[in-house]
């Protein structure tokens, strides 16, 4: 890795490094742009194929993707390009939060300045780009010795990487021994929404318990069986894979029963032609009373938008799901069905029920905010118990690959924190 001195004023002697592929962790590709450089959680081939704007959005949002080096600096800059989103007629968003790891644990949090604005007026249905200037991100006061650094990137705002400069050389972050790969697919609660930082999303915070490396493929709106989505998954290095389906298939209302389960097979077939035996963990939606028994689509309360806040509703018809629409409950008795079918041949292939993540009892006491989405909270209950269930003794992640469908759970005897009882 090059680096080079420059003269930018100030106290620190500043060391510029090239941002390469090698410094980054948790992308499938790197676009190079007029500014810099765009990580990507879809490669090319998918990306020519996305039919939407809310996916091509979402797989540019950096959701688990850090920079990960190794440096005895004190001082680190980091110079971005975001594009943040803003919805007409509310009140702006919170700024997006990068944090800084220093040995794995957190050191630091800031927010850049700047960037480009994604205006979407959500009663017209459209949206405009407001350009804006870099932005740079710093962090100072690092401990004088070699150590691990990873800085997250925000998991909601698109973040061309422009310079990284720092007070001493750097060097990318070797690979971990013994650490396995994870790769994670789902809907807009595994992407991070509401999480209050990027690494701690519930599978950023699940990865960090079970000692893993994380690849988040977990795109808002956009759990949807695509089958360019197989295939990144199938081409994507991974020694553990998880998906997690049903909730976008809900609120989007975009098949049928009928469609539903053959859809299914079909993106577990693609996963399996790359990964042929990776412990496979399919899970199913976490509670959302209002899909629970009622179709989608899911559609906009604007009762509270004047508040700041945008809650939603489901806008479907119970009496349809005797012709075949989906909602949750019909979704979770599929997936359950499918994969009891598939593990007669396929011994790595389990299911986790979504509920045993955030169920009844969660809701009671954590109500999803916006009625779709977890609040900050709920993502380090949900991470932990994820961790617990997975990763922990008889888990599909364990050593031992023997599944406990959710016994940790089964009581519901979670501490405040969402660890399970030891």
């Amino acid at each position: 890795m090059d680096s080079t001195q420059t003269g930018r004023p100030g106290r620190h002697d500043w060391t510029s490094t090239p941002l390469t592929p090698e410094l980054l962790r948790g992308a499938l590709d790197l676009e190079h742009t007029e500014h810099g450089v765009l990580p990507h959680r879809l490669p090319a081939r998918a990306r020519r194929q996305i039919p939407d704007g809310q996916l091509a959005m979402a797989e540019a949002q950096p959701s688990g993707v850090r920079l990960a080096f190794r440096t005895r600096a004190t001082a680190v800059e980091l110079d971005t390009l975001r594009t943040k989103n803003a919805y007409r007629g509310a009140p702006p968003r919170p700024d997006g939060t990068y944090d800084l790891l220093v040995d794995g644990e957190l050191a630091g949090q800031a927010a850049t300045t700047g960037g480009n604005v994604l205006m979407v007026d959500m009663t017209a249905g459209t949206s405009e780009t407001l350009p804006g200037p870099v932005g740079t991100v710093r962090f100072d006061g690092l401990p004088d010795r070699v150590k691990d650094v990873e800085i997250w990137l925000p998991y909601n705002e698109i973040t061309q990487l422009v310079a990284l400069r720092t007070d001493a050389p750097v060097e990318p972050l070797p690979a971990a021994e013994g650490r396995k790969r994870w790769l994670h697919h789902g809907s807009s609660i595994s992407h991070g929404s509401d999480a209050a930082s990027p690494s701690t999303t519930w599978p950023a915070l699940a990865a960090s318990l079970g000692g893993v490396e994380l690849t988040n493929l977990g795109f808002g709106g956009s759990a949807l069986l695509d089958p360019f989505t197989a295939r990144a998954l199938r081409d994507a290095p991974a020694d553990l894979i998880s998906v997690k389906l049903g909730i976008n298939l809900v609120n989007t209302d975009l098949m049928r029963l009928r469609a539903f389960g053959p859809a299914v097979h079909g993106f577990l077939d693609t996963i399996r032609e790359g990964h042929p035996h990776a412990p496979l963990l399919v899970v199913s939606p976490v509670l959302c009373p209002i899909h629970e028994d009622t179709p989608g689509p899911s559609a906009p309360d604007y009762s509270t938008i004047g508040e700041g806040r945008l809650r939603f509703m489901a806008a479907g018809d119970p009496a349809e799901v005797a012709a075949g629409k989906l909602t949750l409950n019909v979704v979770r008795a599929e997936l359950s069905r499918i994969v009891a079918q598939r593990a007669c041949d396929d011994p790595h292939l389990y299911y986790l029920d979504g509920r045993e993540l955030y169920g009844e009892k969660d809701s009671a006491e954590l109500p999803l905010p916006d009625r779709l989405h977890p609040d900050a909270a709920t993502h380090r209950r949900m991470g932990a118990r994820f961790a617990e269930l997975a990763f922990g003794a008889g888990g599909a992640f364990a050593d031992d690959g023997a599944f406990a469908g959710g016994a940790f759970a089964a009581d519901g005897a979670f501490a405040a924190d969402g660890t399970a009882p030891r």
